[in-house]
């Protein structure tokens, strides 16, 4: 029987510390669903004393979502511990995992402590936290730097008092997979509690030197049984170990691992394009396992093998990640029942008004296009579906620019229902409508990125632009797309500042 590798998602935590990534309450609870669907086995919801809104966000997700284990992340300190608590124990497998570092470097420089009192101190929090929940995980951070006999010397004490699951994280991507590798069995050779007690041994790779998910896997091939990853990788610096990278090389290569996991693979895809719709953090298009090139032949030679025999160039079948290969569009004299029945093909299920709000935005879009591909439904969704209250709505936009004009924007805007306007002249004319828009909502933030990406191909294509604005330190991000460009940029730029309002109002 293969054995059995626990995926335990950090999306929500160390996911959305990705500068530009952080989603609101309801968003988090979003994602949280569909990771519920994917059948991970833990969700890592969040850090609870970071602030209200995390709390509040961990506490929703543990009430709500039935089926993986809800987690959150806490320094070994007491404060920490106890919020944890209070934010997961309303689940049914609540677990909290506490943390404190263990390499030299950490010790001295950010903790100010001796090796001895960094003992001390992990097994005093690990029993506080066992006499609040069962299951417990601990993580010697930056694990990679450690000294390896403090290291087997701190584990086997966490696990005499209380601890369940040993993280080992290489915090900074430092090392190489061969050496991770060999780090995972030196731990489980040299702590004896680790098989005596049926220790999970869990790894959280960071991608620095984009070594994670090698890293992640040779801990596997070693005998961790427990990978802790991101959707699309997301996270500090250069992200995290990718979970369907992960996961689609354990299907892939299961006579090489000889291990499995419990992820529902064919809801991958959609968790990678809900994830990048909701944080902005778009898809390169040659990821693996969910870039648009993912499963894409140009060469010739690669065509006409594939044409024969799908296996020559694919290891994989796009269906066993959720990408339907159907060519078969949607146009405008498609109803509401044929795309209710192809959105649910497509894993979305829509109630009633959030399938009319789809089929409007689908209309508009039919009557620009010929074709609405899967893709573009995608964006329809998305928009439409996955947004914050709206406290500005775009009602017309009228443009004036030329090679001897000055670009000029007239912009009307209904704010709380009642029609507002400006008209503005600009550098350019994405300039000018962005000013208007400021004028109009008295949102003085600064816009720190703006880009665009072409959705589908040809001169009708479906466009999508992305924003991020900053105020007061924080990052807001903004999604829009249309086939006019211009009102595309004005849809991201106008939902970038409603979540800007709705942050200043529902967050602390």
């Amino acid at each position: 029987m293969a054995r059995k590798i626990k995926i335990f998602d950090t999306t929500l935590r160390d996911g959305e510390q990705c500068p530009g990534a952080s989603m609101n309450p309801k968003e988090k609870m979003e994602v949280a669903r569909q990771l519920a669907k994917l059948n991970v086995d833990v969700i890592e919801a969040g850090f609870a004393i970071a602030s209200q809104g995390d709390f509040d966000a961990i506490k929703a997700i543990a009430q709500q979502i039935k089926g993986p284990s809800i987690c959150s992340l806490a320094r070994t300190k007491k404060e920490d511990i106890e919020r944890a608590w209070e934010a997961v124990k309303h689940c049914d497998k609540p677990r909290i995992h506490t943390f404190i570092a263990t390499s030299p470097i950490h010790m001295e420089k950010k903790l100010h402590m001796t090796p001895e009192k960094v003992l001390k101190t992990a097994v005093e929090m690990v029993k506080l936290a066992r006499s609040l929940c069962e299951d417990i995980e601990f993580s010697p951070e930056d694990a990679g730097r450690s000294e390896p006999e403090f290291l087997y010397k701190i584990i086997g004490a966490v696990i005499d008092a209380g601890a369940t699951t040993i993280n080992v994280p290489d915090t900074v991507g430092y090392t190489m997979p061969w050496e991770f590798g060999a780090l995972i069995e030196k731990i489980i050779k040299n702590v004896p509690q680790i098989k005596k007690k049926k220790i999970t041994i869990s790894v959280h790779c960071h991608n620095d030197l984009g070594l994670a998910v090698a890293n992640s896997l040779a801990a596997v091939k070693a005998g961790a049984n427990q990978v802790e990853c991101t959707i699309n990788g997301i996270g500090e610096r250069a992200g995290n170990a990718s979970l369907e990278e992960i996961v689609m090389a354990i299907k892939t290569r299961k006579d090489f691992y000889d291990c499995e996991t419990n992820i529902n693979s064919q809801e991958i895809y959609k968790a990678s394009r809900l994830v990048s719709n909701l944080t902005g953090m778009l898809v390169q298009p040659n990821k693996a396992i969910v870039g648009a090139n993912a499963f894409a032949h140009e060469a010739g030679i690669h065509q006409h093998g594939v044409l024969k025999a799908k296996e020559t160039y694919e290891i994989m079948k796009p269906e066993d990640i959720g990408l339907s290969e159907s060519k078969i569009v949607m146009g405008k004299h498609s109803g509401r029942h044929a795309l209710q029945k192809k959105l649910k093909d497509m894993g979305y299920e829509l109630d009633k008004d959030a399938l009319e709000k789809a089929y409007q935005r689908f209309l508009q879009v039919a009557d620009k296009k010929k074709e609405v591909s899967e893709r573009d439904l995608e964006i329809i969704v998305a928009e439409e579906v996955y947004v914050v209250p709206e406290d500005y709505k775009i009602e017309k936009i009228e443009i004036t620019s030329g090679t001897h004009i000055k670009p000029e924007a007239k912009v009307v805007l209904s704010y709380k229902g009642k029609p507002i306007e400006k008209t503005v002249q600009g550098a350019g004319p994405v300039d000018a409508v962005y000013k208007a828009i400021e004028d109009l909502t008295k949102v003085k933030a600064a816009l720190v990125d703006y880009s665009i990406q072409a959705i589908t191909g040809g001169t009708d294509a479906l466009g999508e632009v992305t924003v991020r604005i900053k105020d007061k330190e924080r990052i807001y991000v903004g999604h829009g797309a249309d086939t006019d460009i211009l009102i595309a940029s004005a849809k991201a730029y106008l939902a970038a500042i409603n979540r800007l309002i709705y942050a200043s109002t529902a967050r602390p």
